[in-house]
This record gives structure tokens, sequence and C-alpha cells, in this order.
């Protein structure tokens, strides 16, 4: 069932990227993250860009409907992203797209709760509802803010937000075999994740012999691709699961791989 405190939650995890670049200089801005050597200045912009794009689905479909088909030829070209992105988000300094970056998601956060968690919206690829895709927000500026804590090596203190980003990590099972042009298991594993307030969140029939069970966020991180699961802590049982820990990804677009053993492994 759709969370209703999905905007909220979006709010807050946007603020908290903020608040972990607000204060940084020039010099850190431009440090190179973990993430395809974009620096921090990028994956920010990155944020922005679709939160530009995801405003545009929202208040002009008919024109996100073209710009889209630029967008994704970008994304399934080789180019790196960030120079061909970055000019067409604008700032090119950080003051600016920290200023850009606020007014875009105040407006699209102000529309999103406006509007049902049920309503369409278009986006590359099928249309998505309002819940789905403030989700699919909240997913990708998860991810994307690790690189920089990473980078900065500031430990996180998640929140049960990341319950979104579990779930998407859990749909998109089936996906990560997809995208890869593999066959889908036909299994429906069970996973069983302890939350930052020590919660148990709890996916699929407890009397499956295929099951991951551990901490939740270890689990965001794995599926996020911001770290190999050789590096966590993770339990699990069944060739399936162990494979899709191998290879998942929660996020759409192009196949990519996840950090090789130990080149996450971030010494705060």
């Amino acid at each position: 069932m759709p969370d209703e405190k999905i905007y909220s939650d979006l709010e807050a995890q946007y603020q908290e990227l903020d608040d972990l670049v607000a204060e940084l200089d020039d010099k850190k801005w431009s440090l190179e993250t973990p993430f395809f050597h974009w620096t921090i200045f990028d994956e920010v912009a990155h944020i922005a860009f679709f939160d530009h794009e995801s405003l545009l689905a929202i208040e002009e479909p008919i024109h996100f409907k073209e710009r889209a088909k630029k967008v994704m030829k970008i994304i399934r070209s080789e180019d790196n992203w960030p120079e061909r992105f970055n000019p067409m988000l604008g700032p090119k300094e950080p003051d600016e797209l920290l200023s850009h970056w606020r007014d875009i998601r105040t407006r699209l956060l102000q529309r999103l709760k406006g509007m049902s968690l049920k309503d369409r919206l278009p986006w590359y690829g099928p249309d998505m509802s309002a819940y789905s895709f403030a989700t699919g927000r909240l997913m990708e500026t998860w991810a994307h803010a690790q690189d920089v804590f990473d980078t900065l090596r500031v430990k996180r203190v998640n929140s049960n937000r990341l319950r979104h980003v579990a779930h998407i990590g859990m749909a998109t099972f089936g996906w990560s075999f997809k995208v890869r042009g593999m066959k889908v298991p036909a299994i429906t594993p069970h996973v069983e994740l302890s939350g930052p307030s020590g919660e148990m969140w709890v996916w699929g029939k407890p009397d499956v012999s295929e099951r991951i069970w551990g901490s939740a966020e270890e689990f965001c991180l794995v599926v996020t691709q911001r770290r190999n699961v050789a590096d966590t802590q993770l339990k699990w049982q069944g060739e399936h699961v162990e494979k899709w820990l191998s290879l998942a990804q929660a996020f759409a677009g192009l196949s990519q791989e996840p950090p090789l053993p130990g080149v996450r492994v971030i010494d705060y």
C-alpha cells in the first residue's frame, strides 16, 4: 500500500543532501566521488537535472516527451553524462547550482503534494503513479548522496525513509535480471531487514527457501550499487538470491555493474 508520507520523506531526503553540501568550499565541490569519477558538483547537478525533468513532466508533459528523446539518447550512449547534462541544466558554480536546485525541488514538491498518489505521470518508458515517481526520486537522491557522504568521509545516520529505498530494491528483483537480458527466476524471495530504529521490515512469504536477512542499510547500499555484497554482513539462502545480490539494480537505464569487492569500503 502506498505510503502517504512519501512526499514529506522526499522533502527530508533532499534536505539531507542540501545540508551535507551547503557549507562546502569550491575545492570540496570539485572532489571526485567513487561514482564513475563524478565530482560532488556533478552528483548534485544530476539530482537537480532530473528534478527539473520531473517538474517538466508534471507542468508540460508534451514538452517533456519531446525533450525525453534527447535525454534517452544521452543515457543510451557512452557519453560522459555530466558533460552532457550539466550544460542542459545551466548552473556552473556551486552557489548557483544550489539556488537553482532549491527552487526546482520546492516547485516539484508543491506540485506533487497537490496530487493523488495514484495520479499518472509521463516518464522515460511507461507512465508512473505519483507515488512511484516520488519514491524513485527519493531513492536516487539517497543513492547519490551516499557518494557524497563517502567522499567526505562522513558517517551517515539513516532514518526510516530508508524503507522506501528497500522497497524499490525488492520491487526491482525481476528488473535486475531483465535489464541484462537474463531469464527472471520464477520466485519471490523472502526479505527480512532490520531498519535504523531496530524494527523489522519484511517482504515476501516466510515459507520460501530463497531468502535474505540483515541490515536494511546494507541491503539498500547493495541494490543501489554503492557497495558490493561481499563487503556487507548480509546473509542469504538460495542460488537465485545469491545471483540477484551480485547484480541487483534498483534504478532504471542501462545495466550497470556494482563496485568490485573492497572498492567502496570506506574508512570513516
